[in-house]
């Protein structure tokens, strides 16, 4: 059913105000918060529930949502997207953490994590570099972080805003927030102008790409807590809107990510100071392609799911983030799966927003003996199997 009778003109271009906007995606009551988990199975099935509408910029090559309603947005501690917790991300994490340190020389310095979660990655910045961190999140829980690492942290649980730009630093990172900003050029603004007056200062942007999304099919990232989706282009313009000089643009993760780094620039626009490998007008197939393929991607797995239930199979899905979560909801009707595993302790006993299936550990798995076990991210398959196999178990396993 369409958001509406009429077709929607799409308001302008949240990065660069441009007009030549189409709508080309519409999904419908999806939960406002995949990254915020239930404690009882009724609370998750009454789970908040919003819409969208995708809008594709020729200009610029921004993906957003144009319906989004920031009012149904909060972010508490009952946040939870820690991906620490897999040895596949850790890995990454610390490869990345290692680099930025080398490129920089990042050691016996100053770092601030602009959405700093639950500092998992601001304390990696601080110990294999010896630094000292400014973290600011109001998700953060000091419990959850073993004291030695706090060390070298001061934590402000608040939003990072421009009253904070007295906190000086020669690295500042900003990972897998600016995709939750409806507004994202006045944000890196704010940033800048904290440090116009330190032109060495390195900020480092981290967020999905929406290209992995819209070429690969990566359908399960299209989450109402994402209002923007970024592409190469996009994001470069955004930064060099708010006043940075963009020096590196690249893929990373795999091409799941994108990563950006900048300094202010003296003028008020900044430069483009790197090579970008996709254009808006080499996206924009692929934005007309996506919904057919988005429908017969989600009508290959519903058929699944109908054969499953019809053999009496046990199925789990593994990954209780954002990822599992849209593909849960997705599917309309998850009878099928029993229930979501996931390696964060902390996660274990909710339930998934929206449907309803528990969170469980790896552990219970020996107990529920899976036929089947569907991965929601492929990236971690490897690691997936392996656990699998050590828990004796010898399930089918499904990537997404």
């Amino acid at each position: 059913m369409p958001l509406s009778s009429q077709p929607q003109a799409a308001a302008p271009c949240t990065v660069c105000g441009g007009a030549d906007v189409k709508t080309f995606m519409e999904l419908r009551a999806v939960p406002v918060h995949c990254n915020v988990l239930w404690e009882t199975k009724q609370q998750a099935l009454q789970a908040p529930r919003g819409d969208m509408l995708l809008g594709f910029c020729a200009r610029c090559g921004h993906v957003y949502n144009v319906v989004f309603d920031p009012r149904l947005m909060e972010y508490t501690q009952a946040y939870e997207n820690s991906l620490h917790f897999s040895p596949r991300f850790q890995a990454y994490a610390e490869a990345l953490v290692d680099e930025l340190i080398h490129r920089h020389n990042i050691r016996n310095k100053t770092v601030i994590d602009i959405g700093c979660g639950k500092g998992d990655f601001l304390s990696l910045v601080c110990e294999r570099g010896e630094n000292k961190g400014f973290g600011f999140d109001p998700s953060y829980q000091p419990e959850h972080m073993d004291p030695r690492r706090a060390e070298r942290m001061t934590i402000i649980r608040d939003f990072y805003s421009p009253k904070y730009k007295s906190y000086a630093a020669e690295l500042v990172t900003c990972r897998h927030v600016l995709e939750h900003i409806q507004h994202p050029v006045p944000f890196v603004g704010s940033v800048r102008e904290a440090v116009l007056d330190r032109p060495s200062t390195v900020v480092f942007w981290e967020v999905p790409n929406a290209l992995f999304t819209l070429k690969d099919l990566g359908i399960w990232d299209l989450i109402y807590e994402h209002c923007s989706y970024f592409t190469a282009p996009s994001l470069a313009r955004a930064l060099c809107e708010a006043g940075l000089d963009v020096t590196r643009v690249e893929e990373l993760y795999e091409g799941q990510f994108l990563g950006s780094e900048g300094r202010p620039s003296p003028g008020r626009q900044g430069q483009l100071q790197t090579i970008l490998a996709v254009s808006p007008a080499e996206i924009e197939p692929l934005v007309d392609a996506f919904e057919e393929k988005y429908r017969t991607h989600v009508n290959l797995w519903k058929s699944r799911f109908a054969a499953w239930h019809a053999e009496g199979k046990c199925v789990v899905a593994w990954g209780g983030g954002s990822k599992g979560v849209t593909f849960l909801n997705t599917l309309r009707d998850p009878s099928p799966i029993r229930a979501v595993v996931d390696l964060n302790p902390r996660k274990a006993g909710k339930f998934v927003p929206g449907t309803g299936q528990e969170i469980v550990s790896p552990e219970a798995l020996r107990q529920m003996r899976p036929d089947s076990i569907i991965v929601m991210n492929p990236i971690y398959a490897d690691e997936i199997a392996e656990h699998v196999r050590s828990l004796g178990l010898k399930a089918e396993i499904h990537l997404v």
